[in-house]
């Protein structure tokens, strides 16, 4: 599975991730070390999927706009917000990988719905996979133990 991941980029060049129009998996990692290959290191702080129509690049945007804080519409960014609330600060260390899974979100034939299902298995998957090397959730996933940044406005 980890092959299918692209390899780590800087969140600044996430737009030149090739697969973005599709659905699929985004891993949200804070290094202050160079990342390349991917895989499922304790910097992964973040797990999360998307079949909607926009694909990966709009559900990245969401989680751009909550981290610049003009919108707070996505949860996970949200938590992350939380703690990582300079994004001047933070955005040269923050990494994303994509695993997309091509199909047609817009008009899906039953293939296309078998396809974005293996979508949601393999967030799960990842979770798995990411509690086996750790021995947690990532630390953005746990919604338990990382509170939302909205919260503190109210």
């Amino acid at each position: 599975m980890i092959d299918k991941f692209t390899n780590w980029v800087k969140w600044e060049d996430r737009n030149q991730l090739k697969g973005l129009k599709y659905p699929g998996i985004y891993c949200i990692a804070v290094s202050n070390n160079p990342l390349n290959k991917f895989s499922f290191i304790p910097e992964l702080e973040y797990i999360g999927m998307t079949n909607s129509k926009g694909g990966l690049k709009s559900r990245l945007m969401q989680f751009d706009n909550t981290i610049k804080k003009k919108r707070t519409n996505h949860g996970g960014a949200d938590r992350f917000l939380y703690e990582y609330q300079n994004y001047d600060e933070i955005k040269d260390n923050i990494y994303v990988a994509v695993r997309s899974f091509k199909c047609n979100t817009k008009n899906p034939i039953p293939n296309d719905l078998r396809i974005m299902g293996e979508v949601a298995k393999c967030e799960y998957d990842c979770w798995a996979i990411y509690i086996e090397n750790n021995g947690r959730y990532p630390k953005f996933n746990d919604m338990s133990n990382a509170p939302k940044y909205s919260k503190t406005l109210k």
